[in-house]
């Protein structure tokens, strides 16, 4: 990548990718390393981020900085970000893709699944993303990327606290671009559809539903995590300068049909 398109070229920047651990995240985060960046990847389990760390090394001969935290407790920020700050420098990139979900019919979901779900998919996402942003207006700019999901668009059974949160991110996303714009700071987020991994497992555990949610899909297949990857390396890098407060859905045309 380095000697490829400049425009595709992350060298030199440093990205904070939450939930960079696994799943989508570790795609994201071995994607914009590949690129050239210096990646900081924060996830709630030691075990995980060393693997991952360990991955991505591999794959690209980067090392990766790993920080232990649950994003959802929002005290833990500053010494992630001071983290960061203190190994690379800087911060140039932040994604937020750490989330969770509650599968739980409507009419028995209770407080604490609201709160437990809003708190990581949102609110976290809105005080990190603030967070960063500060750091990024004193730098002159920089990036920061949401990641939302289909369900922000369609509705979708036994999920409806995270298709509310996504929604939230999708409408955060559009009203940070405007307010952060003046500071040269980029704000775009991706909605992936049915990507297969670890978090979404439960939806693919009926073969009935299998069938239905790929007959969905005109193109023929479930997401990879390096499908959600390529995008988020697209809004990260200086190709993507001209660009915000857009969300891009990579559901392989799920809602076209």
């Amino acid at each position: 990548m380095e000697n490829g398109f400049k425009q595709f070229s992350l060298k030199g920047k440093v990205s904070l990718v939450t939930g960079g651990a696994r799943g989508i995240g570790l795609g994201i985060a071995r994607a914009l390393a590949g690129a050239g960046a210096d990646v900081m990847i924060a996830s709630r389990t030691e075990a995980q981020l060393k693997a991952a760390a360990a991955s991505i090394y591999e794959a690209c001969g980067r090392n990766v900085g790993t920080f232990c935290t649950d994003v959802s407790d929002l005290s833990g920020h500053a010494a992630m970000v001071e983290a960061t700050l203190q190994r690379f420098g800087r911060i140039d990139v932040l994604v937020n893709n750490a989330g969770s979900n509650i599968r739980k019919p409507f009419l028995e979901v209770d407080e604490a699944d609201y709160d437990t779900i809003m708190q990581i998919q949102l609110k976290s996402v809105f005080f990190l993303s603030q967070r960063v942003a500060k750091i990024l207006k004193a730098a002159g700019g920089g990036k920061l990327i949401n990641v939302s999901s289909l369900t922000s668009q369609i509705g979708v059974p036994n999920i409806s606290i995270y298709g509310a949160a996504k929604g939230g991110v999708f409408s955060l996303t559009k009203s940070l671009a405007l307010e952060l714009a003046p500071y040269h700071i980029n704000v775009n987020a991706v909605a992936p559809g049915y990507v297969r991994t670890a978090m979404t497992e439960a939806a693919f555990s009926d073969p009935k539903r299998l069938e239905w949610m790929l007959s969905r899909i005109p193109l023929g297949r479930f997401g990879q995590p390096e499908d959600i990857a390529n995008a988020v390396l697209y809004l990260a890098s200086p190709a993507a300068d001209y660009l915000t407060g857009e969300v891009i859905v990579i559901d392989g045309g799920w809602l076209s049909a």
